[in-house]
């Protein structure tokens, strides 16, 4: 069996995930980036996107988790994502958040435009 990193998500409200995964890529700040068992020690941002994770191999996307933003740290223990938010992706209603992107560029609120298109982007990726 080949190597797995121990991935954990955390939301403020509980552990969302806990396991070994062949690799997570993670949408940072600077750029996406995608993490290996081994991979260097960093820190990073998170900007509002998708968490893709790949549980058996690094070929076959296993699931997709909605973060609204927070921080990244690789440690030799893993990979550890805290989240302001965190949702899966299948629980989006793309219809709602049409509704609620419309109702954001109306209010000329900037941070939730953003939000809600990336959060749009997820849905139809």
């Amino acid at each position: 069996m080949a190597d797995l990193l121990t991935f954990e998500l955390v939301s403020p409200e509980r552990l969302l995930s806990s396991g070994k995964v062949a690799m997570v890529v993670v949408p940072g700040t600077e750029g996406d980036f995608g993490v290996l068992p081994g991979h260097a020690p960093l820190m990073s941002t998170i900007r509002p996107g998708a968490i893709a994770i790949y549980e058996a191999d690094s070929d076959t996307l296993t699931r997709r988790i909605f973060v609204d933003g927070g921080f990244a740290e690789v440690s030799e223990r893993g990979l550890t994502i805290l989240a302001e938010s965190a949702t899966p992706v299948g629980d989006i209603d793309p219809a709602q958040v049409a509704t609620d992107l419309a109702a954001a560029r109306s209010a000329g609120n900037d941070k939730a435009v953003a939000r809600l298109e990336a959060m749009q982007a997820a849905v139809v990726n």
